[in-house]
């Protein structure tokens, strides 16, 4: 049934690689099986590829592209699009922009980041969402998720920074040990030269002032460096572009910044967090 269902949503990106893959497939009069083989999937895994039951996955594209791509790059530039189409219907629109960002301000209240989630992580809070989600959606959204990380080693690169809340790095998803490698892997992101964490202690507002108390935000430098801010909850989105607007954000982020710990007092605190999840 599943299956069934994932042909009539198949997008038309998924589509188009399956017909091409088949078609060249043929041309080489190999079977789905020997195609398999080839590429590391089995044949079943080929089937489903082609009919659309399983869009291809990341690494099927990257096998693919070796196999019958002959230099012409079409499965290559088929993995961006492939993976818009895997992204939950708000989020598409900002994934383009997000790709292409030369920078980006964000501020996260509830959870870990998605640009910072380790695997682990990830699959615990999209597999713990409501309404359930089949366990093949919810490995195509943890797919999706991770495939963002490219922003960190992308040339040229982007300057990212986060401020975190610290009840973000007390909630506990998915148990201690998935906490501890999600500290650990936040304190080496912390690390490199192109991203800035903080951490909003929780007693950031007991002087009667909290600018982050109206939720969590993205402000966006496009390549173009225009300037946006991209607003996220509760499987609702709303992407700002009116310069005043975007202004009174980027201010009232430059607040939220000025009450979080320092990077060198952030990173402390998340390497004391790690070692206390037991």
């Amino acid at each position: 049934m599943a299956r069934a269902e994932n042909k009539q949503l198949a997008g038309p990106t998924a589509r188009l690689v399956a017909d091409v893959a088949r078609k060249l497939r043929v041309r080489k009069g190999w079977t789905q099986e020997q195609l398999g083989k080839e590429i590391g999937f089995t044949g079943s895994a080929v089937s489903a590829m082609e009919t659309g039951a399983q869009p291809a996955s990341d690494a099927m594209l990257v096998q693919l592209e070796r196999v019958l791509g002959d230099g012409m790059d079409i499965f290559e530039q088929a993995r961006t699009y492939v993976r818009l189409e895997k992204y939950p219907a708000q989020f598409k629109d900002y994934a383009l922009l997000e790709q292409k960002a030369v920078g980006l301000h964000l501020y996260a209240t509830l959870v870990v980041h998605g640009l910072f989630q380790t695997e682990e992580y990830a699959r615990a809070l999209i597999g713990g969402g409501y309404p359930p989600l089949p366990e093949q959606r919810v490995e195509e959204l943890v797919e999706a998720r991770l495939a963002r990380r490219a922003l960190f080693e992308r040339e040229p690169v982007a300057l990212i920074e986060v401020v975190l809340e610290e009840s973000v790095l007390r909630r506990t998803i998915g148990g201690h040990e998935v906490m501890r490698g999600q500290m650990r892997h936040l304190a080496e992101c912390a690390r490199r030269r192109n991203v800035t964490l903080q951490v909003l202690p929780l007693e950031a507002g007991l002087g009667g002032e909290h600018a982050g108390d109206n939720g969590g935000m993205t402000l966006v430098e496009t390549s173009e460096h225009d300037h946006l801010v991209y607003l996220e909850i509760q499987f609702e989105s709303l992407l700002i572009k009116d310069p005043a607007k975007v202004s009174t954000y980027a201010q009232r982020y430059a607040k939220i910044r000025a009450q979080a710990l320092g990077p060198r007092e952030s990173l402390g605190l998340i390497e004391q967090l790690a070692g206390e999840q037991r």
